[in-house]
């Protein structure tokens, strides 16, 4: 390992090595974090930050949450993992806490929000031959533009991010690409007899807190149930009382066929996913058909039923809903007083406010720079737009100490 120069900060290492021995593959902020407990993250020269990214939403139940935490320790000293060879004791116990939890018969569980989106693609694919009828190899998904479900090669064969797809082709086919909250366009995709599901975010996390017209999910729901197709809402982001309900879904009252989650169900502190569907629709998988070496594993599952438990019972949906309320407030307060703070949006604790680049050429990313300096962290996307999305946990207090700050960081951009 290179030697640290004299000059040279931890920090500074820290990143250097990164930078020459891992994959570029992220644009980080140049912070080096060592610890976070509840709200908070301290860098490795000890300066403490609000989190407002909570690692995009897994992070709901606050960092290091000690009954997660103690869940966790208890179950690593007991058993880790057995693969799905063999049945383990922690496996059905949770498969019926999170089926019983959201309202479903049964659950797949992996492992990332990646895998539970391939996973619920096949699903669909299997129902549309098993139960609808699609001939071989025709059945169609439909999805929507700007959508982010993750990375893998079929996944971003339903993108439409230039970053994403350039130079990674070819792409899988069977994938119909419609705008985001259009009913008629999504009408008129569905006419097509091979079509096996419509695949959704309730709101769009990725392409900078996109939220749909009041009504879009019940009538996207109520046209796929007229043409007898799976309506798949992708909540790996927005589920887990993020959006100030339990799901982002209920908002309307609409129950997916194929519920996908990710993210906070563990509290972010291993990486958990599952998705979620009734007899008709699961049991069309059989053995040997999909699976994972550590989708249900005994740690994972333990953790997972503990992290449940901890929203429901420190009822950070409501948190979410009411304090959501009071930033959002708070964030207009700068669109009237600065002209550069162009429009803020978003549900419940996820949040994004659009900055107009400086004509020096300054953008959201400068800015996110200055909320660092000030002890906010939080992370540009689309160049124009920053996300806001803290724990859950936060209080009303700590909530107008962060708007605090970030006034201050935009009055130091302006």
């Amino acid at each position: 390992m290179p030697t640290t120069t004299s000059q040279e900060s931890r920090s500074q290492k820290a990143i250097r090595v990164e930078d020459k021995f891992g994959a570029h593959n992220y644009h980080p902020l140049p912070v080096v974090l060592e610890k976070g407990e509840g709200v908070f993250l301290w860098d490795v020269e000890g300066k403490r930050y609000y989190d407002f990214l909570s690692a995009y939403s897994a992070v709901n139940q606050g960092h290091c949450h000690p009954r997660i935490i103690d869940a966790l320790i208890d179950q690593a000293k007991k058993l880790t993992l057995t693969s799905r060879a063999f049945h383990n004791d922690v496996l059905g116990e949770y498969e019926e806490y999170i089926a019983n939890y959201f309202g479903y018969d049964k659950v797949l569980p992996m492992n990332t929000g990646a895998e539970a989106v391939e996973t619920a693609m096949k699903l669909a694919r299997k129902w549309g031959y098993d139960k609808k009828g699609i001939p071989a190899n025709e059945a169609r998904i439909i999805v929507c533009r700007n959508n982010f479900h993750g990375r893998t090669i079929a996944i971003i064969s339903a993108s439409t991010d230039t970053d994403s797809r350039g130079g990674f082709g070819p792409f899988t086919p069977g994938i119909d690409i419609i705008p985001y909250d259009n009913i008629p366009a999504l009408q008129r995709a569905l006419e097509h007899p091979h079509v096996a599901a419509f695949m959704v975010e309730p709101i769009q996390g990725e392409a900078g807190v996109m939220v749909p017209h009041e009504g879009y999910l019940k009538q996207a729901f109520e046209a796929c149930k007229a043409r007898n197709v799976l309506f798949m809402a992708d909540e790996v982001q927005t589920g887990i009382a993020r959006t100030g309900k339990m799901l982002a879904c209920d908002h309307e009252g609409v129950r997916p066929d194929v519920l996908i989650l990710g993210k906070a169900i563990s509290g972010g502190v291993l990486p958990v996913s599952a998705v979620l569907a009734d007899d008709e629709i699961m049991l069309v998988i059989k053995p040997g058909q999909h699976g994972s070496t550590f989708g249900g594993n005994p740690l994972a599952c333990r953790v997972a039923m503990v992290a449940l438990e901890v929203v429901k019972d420190e009822k950070l949906a409501d948190n979410a809903q009411r304090l959501g309320e009071l930033f959002r407030a708070e964030m207009n307060k700068l669109v009237k007083e600065f002209g550069f703070v162009k429009l803020v949006r978003g549900k419940g604790l996820l949040n994004a406010v659009i900055i107009e680049p400086r004509a020096d050429g300054r953008t959201a990313w400068e800015l996110c720079l200055l909320l660092a300096q000030n002890g906010l962290l939080a992370k540009p996307t689309h160049g124009d737009i920053i996300r806001f999305a803290p724990p859950l946990t936060i209080t009303e207090e700590q909530l107008m100490a962060c708007c605090a700050i970030i006034h201050k960081s935009v009055q130091e951009f302006a």
